[in-house]
């Protein structure tokens, strides 16, 4: 007698996949260890505080303020030219009135990729960029300002705590 061929259904199918994945992971060594997962947290935490300098340049070149003020913990410091505004209502003052938010100004954020710095230690850290704003009118440099951060893991996401911004300087 000849047996019939019945089709694996949805459950049969993910019940293999399931029993693969445990013989996977099984104590043969393709488990993760600790210190990959720790590396990998790493990582992940290192691209997420970089992912804070492509928004700040976004909001800059956009001048979308809720989109920089997003960046910031509620009670955020920023220092530029000896000032320091604290708390979220100051940041926002500061930014509306810095020049990249001025209507007048067509201005391009930007970074070189290679003057961006970050340091992870558990849920703290830091982020230096450097913002060179272009005049997309006449195609020149119209400012150019380091920005030193701390940043901090609040509640699950990244943001700055405290920004101290100047002007660099230029070495060879």
């Amino acid at each position: 007698m000849r047996s019939a061929r019945v089709p694996a259904t949805a459950l049969q199918t993910g019940l293999l996949a399931i029993a693969f994945a445990l013989t996977a992971c099984s104590s043969s060594g393709a488990a993760i260890t600790s210190a990959e997962l720790a590396k990998l947290q790493l990582e992940s935490d290192t691209r997420q505080i970089e992912r804070i300098e492509v928004m700040f340049h976004l909001a800059a070149s956009t001048k979308n303020i809720p989109l920089m003020m997003s960046l910031y913990a509620d009670d955020a410091t920023v220092t530029f030219g000896g000032k320091t505004y604290t708390g979220k209502d100051q940041v926002r003052s500061f930014f509306e009135k810095a020049g990249p938010f001025q209507l007048g100004n067509h201005w391009i954020s930007d970074t070189p990729a290679y003057k961006i710095k970050v340091t992870v230690d558990k849920d703290r850290g830091t982020l230096y960029f450097e913002c060179h704003y272009i005049n997309a009118d006449n195609k020149t440099v119209a400012v150019v300002v380091g920005a030193d951060q701390k940043v901090a893991r609040i509640d699950g996401k990244w943001l700055i705590t405290q920004l101290i911004a100047a002007t660099p300087v230029l070495t060879p």
